[in-house]
């Protein structure tokens, strides 16, 4: 079976506090890593064969190769 990693996001704390959840892939979405930024960090997250989805709870930036988006608080 061929590994499934995929596309890298960029995550940049406009806030202090920012949480970066990584979701799990498979028959059941759990939680599986959880990253907590200070102001102006900047996280680079990629898509595996665990990660399916990333969640972010708090004012942030996030840059993908198909655009960028600003979290709303």
């Amino acid at each position: 079976m061929e590994p499934t990693v995929g596309d890298y996001v960029v995550i940049k704390a406009k806030d202090q506090g920012v949480q970066v959840i990584g979701l799990t892939r498979g028959q059941d979405t759990r939680f599986h890593h959880m990253e907590k930024l200070d102001r102006n960090e900047v996280l680079i997250c990629q898509f595996t064969d665990h990660t399916s989805a990333i969640k972010i709870r708090g004012k942030a930036t996030v840059m993908t190769k198909y655009g960028t988006v600003e979290t709303d608080q």
